[in-house]
């Protein structure tokens, strides 16, 4: 009888346990926005924290309960933010993110400084004398980009990082982990010119640590009409909202590091020359149409 009634005693607080927890989850859940499974949905679900959030759940939170823009997707590209625009009730930029390095020091442009036998990572080797370059500021080229990069969208060619723009999708993870602050994250898209170089040395100094570097000479920031580049700290940088990708900073630089690296053809365009109008014929002489007259007549 003892087990019996034990078991029987167990039932019954089980029962109401039971009945209390689902009453419970009844009277105190908490009501979710239906916008936000409607964003997760249309995020490309890579997880990837190029937003700076967890992950896509946390994000499609954020746009939903605290306003957070909605381009913030990478993966998802301008796609997905017009889809979480249209939900969310506004617009969205179509101008797809891409990572561009700033950088042009390989073998050839900058030799190295000394033999590097340490950890084989960006981080520890720039921390023992700035790097194993001669341009301290230059990439360092061990490949910790290439180890974050869940898109197989970045690879190191003779010592510096290299991006495939087909497969970038500009979450800002290369960005995010790179010692030297060499790669940004361009929302200026293929029309517009980035600098390739990072070193704010001043110019012989850039110039005998690579043969690629700004030497912060201003030719690029007396050319432009627009006030779109300036000289800051020895290199020269561009003011993407200001910028109309004419072209004529990367034509006047004497060094010819500033390209177009999202391009097909990253050389600048050329200079639009307008064929000279023909020059007007001389009007004739009173006196010489007056004796072709006659000449006509007779013929």
């Amino acid at each position: 009888m003892n087990i019996v009634s034990a078991v029987i005693l167990c039932t019954i607080v089980g029962a109401v346990g039971a009945i209390i927890l689902v009453a419970a989850s009844k009277f105190m859940a908490v009501e979710e926005d239906p916008r936000i499974e409607e964003v997760t949905n249309c995020l490309a679900g890579a997880n990837c924290g190029g937003c700076g959030y967890a992950g896509c759940a946390d994000y499609a939170k954020a746009v939903v309960m605290d306003g957070v823009p909605c381009d913030k997707c990478a993966p998802g590209g301008p796609k997905a933010a017009a889809a979480i625009a249209k939900i969310m009730g506004g617009t969205a930029s179509a101008v797809e993110k891409k990572a561009v390095v700033q950088c042009q020091g390989n073998s050839e442009h900058c030799k190295p400084a000394y033999d590097y036998k340490g950890i084989q990572t960006c981080a520890a080797a720039a921390a023992l004398y700035g790097g194993p370059k001669t341009c301290s500021f230059a990439c360092v080229g061990l490949g910790d980009c290439t180890k974050v990069c869940k898109f197989d969208a970045i690879h190191i060619v003779d010592g510096v990082a290299k991006v495939d723009k087909d497969k970038c999708t500009g979450c800002g993870a290369c960005a995010n982990i790179c010692p030297k602050q060499v790669i940004m994250i361009d929302v200026g898209g293929p029309r517009k010119p980035v600098v390739m170089c990072s070193n704010k040395d001043k110019g012989p100094v850039a110039m005998k640590a690579c043969t690629t570097s700004c030497i912060a000479c201003g030719m690029c920031e007396r050319t432009c009409k627009f006030d779109a580049i300036h000289v800051v700290d020895g290199v020269a940088r561009i003011d993407y909202d200001k910028c109309k990708g004419c072209g004529m900073c990367a034509q006047k630089c004497p060094k010819h590091i500033i390209l177009f690296p999202l391009k097909d053809d990253p050389n600048p365009p050329k200079p639009v020359v307008k064929p000279a109008a023909p020059a007007a014929a001389p009007a004739a002489k009173p006196e010489a149409a007056a004796e072709a007259k006659p000449e006509t007549k007779a013929e």
